[in-house]
């Protein structure tokens, strides 16, 4: 047994398919199918269910799989602690994030990282939470960004800020006008939210809950870029994350932002997260605090006095 072998069935496992599995350890097809038949035999299991059209792992199969994957992780780390020990802020991060603050919070905070580790290379997954945490407890991802909160022991939770929600209204709308809302001001309305899977539909839930309001029927956005074009569209109201409204991201001239008032303002907080057992503990502190200093420095940023709040009388980000 060895860690190739360990590798190929855990190449099965996530791609059940014999070819896409050998392309992703840059080996032949009948290369993987052999080694894994010896690990088989070795093992004295059967690991895979071979069909003419479809690969299936076995129970003993799936089992053995996930410990294999926790083998690697734990190869992996102790590569990564022989490279920091020599140069710690060199080599590789994997670093995973959410899609609706990925985009928004990365063209801010990346320039800063490359200044302060110029040898690092930083490595970006855009996934969903849930899929971002399985990678992380898998050793896929050395440390991700994410919402609060998050319950798993074995997990270090960094805080890095906490970003307001502003609510977005078409232009013509009837709340407008207003310069500031209160969350009581929203429950005669119903808001549009993403579908099931994304963090912020559970975070918009919690004000819409908190609020009095209702979700709009009917309607469930794929991204927060179609949330953002149906306010401009005129079919509803929604909220936005106050990163998703700062440049480089383009203004609408259809679209107004108004700013919660009030003691209770609607906000998520955003976290740095990694291993307890990572190797690379104290070089993820370090990180964590210059995407700190960045995004703080960000989300401080108000809004143009006298721009009324609205989105399209913004400097048009080139």
């Amino acid at each position: 047994m060895n860690i190739r072998d360990l590798r190929y069935l855990v190449a099965i496992a996530d791609h059940k398919h014999f070819g896409r599995a050998a392309s992703a350890c840059f080996v032949s097809q009948p290369t993987l199918s052999t080694q894994l038949k010896k690990l088989e035999e070795e093992l004295g299991v059967s690991l895979i269910e071979r069909a003419p059209r479809r690969v299936m792992l076995t129970p003993a199969g799936r089992d053995i799989a996930e410990r294999a994957r926790r083998i690697l992780g734990e190869v992996e780390q102790l590569r990564e602690a022989a490279r920091r020990s020599t140069d710690p802020e060199a080599g590789t991060v994997r670093l995973g994030l959410f899609p609706t603050l990925g985009p928004y919070l990365l063209p801010h905070v990346v320039p800063g990282i490359r200044r302060r580790f110029p040898r690092l290379e930083l490595l970006l997954v855009e996934e969903k939470t849930e899929v971002i945490l399985r990678m992380l407890r898998e050793g896929r991802l050395d440390a991700a960004i994410l919402a609060l909160p998050v319950h798993e022991p074995q997990l270090h939770i960094e805080p890095l800020f906490e970003e307001p929600f502003l609510l977005a209204v078409p232009a013509q709308h009837a709340l407008a006008g207003h310069r500031t809302i209160g969350l009581d001001e929203l429950s005669t309305h119903s808001l549009l939210l993403l579908e099931d899977g994304h963090c912020l539909r559970d975070q918009a839930l919690d004000v819409c809950h908190l609020a009095g309001a209702e979700e709009k029927s009917g309607f469930r956005a794929t991204s927060l870029e179609t949330l953002r074009q149906m306010v401009a569209a005129n079919v509803g109201i929604t909220l936005l994350p106050k990163l998703a409204v700062e440049p480089p991201v383009p203004p609408s001239e259809d679209i107004k932002l108004i700013p919660f008032a009030g003691p209770s303002t609607p906000h998520r907080r955003i976290a740095m997260i990694w291993r307890r057992s990572s190797a690379m503990d104290v070089f993820l502190l370090q990180l964590a605090e210059v995407i700190r200093g960045a995004s703080q420095r960000l989300i401080a940023h108000e809004l143009p006095a006298g721009s009324a709040n609205k989105v399209g009388k913004r400097r048009r980000a080139h």
